[in-house]
C-alpha cells in the first residue's frame, strides 16, 4: 500500500462558508498516481468540518440555517469565559464532523450521482488547512 499526503489551505472571506472541494480532492488523487484506494479528507481545525452532500445552493443555505438553529451564536456559552467568542462554531463543527473517507477506482472518486465533498468553515477569515491523505495502490 502506498500513501500520498497534501494539504489544502483556506482563508474564507466570511465567518461561515461552505466550499465545494471535490475537484481539488480528485486532483490530489490523480497526482498520487494510485488507481484504487481511499482518500481521507480531514479539517485540521476544531471550528471547521468536511462533509459529503449535494452541490445545490438552496440545500447549502438550508444546511447553514439548520446548523444556526441547532447551534446559534450566543454570548452565554461557557467557552466564551476563556476569552473566545466562537462557542457556536465548535458546536457546528461537531454536528458536521471533521472528516470523510471516499473510495476511488481508476483514480476517480466513487461518489453517488449528486454527492460532492465540501469544506465547512464556521469561524473563518483566517488561514486553515485540510488534510488530504490518499491510501491505495
Amino acid at each position: 500500500m502506498k500513501f500520498h499526503t497534501e494539504y489544502l489551505t483556506f482563508n474564507t472571506r466570511k465567518h461561515r462558508e461552505y466550499i465545494h472541494i471535490t475537484p481539488q480532492v480528485e486532483s490530489i488523487v490523480r497526482k498520487s498516481g494510485m488507481k484504487d484506494g481511499m482518500v481521507l479528507v480531514s479539517a485540521m481545525h476544531i471550528t471547521a468540518g468536511v462533509y459529503v452532500n449535494d452541490d445545490e445552493q438552496g440545500l447549502i443555505e438550508d444546511i447553514d440555517q439548520w446548523l444556526e438553529k441547532l447551534a446559534p451564536f450566543r454570548q452565554d456559552y461557557k467557552h466564551h469565559q476563556t476569552g473566545e467568542d466562537n462557542g457556536d462554531s465548535h458546536l457546528k463543527a461537531i454536528l458536521v464532523h471533521h472528516q470523510v473517507i471516499v473510495p476511488f477506482t481508476n483514480s476517480k472518486l466513487i461518489l453517488g450521482t449528486w454527492q460532492r465533498v465540501f469544506y465547512a468553515e464556521f469561524d473563518g477569515q483566517r488561514s486553515k488547512r485540510v488534510l488530504v491523505a490518499v491510501m491505495g495502490e
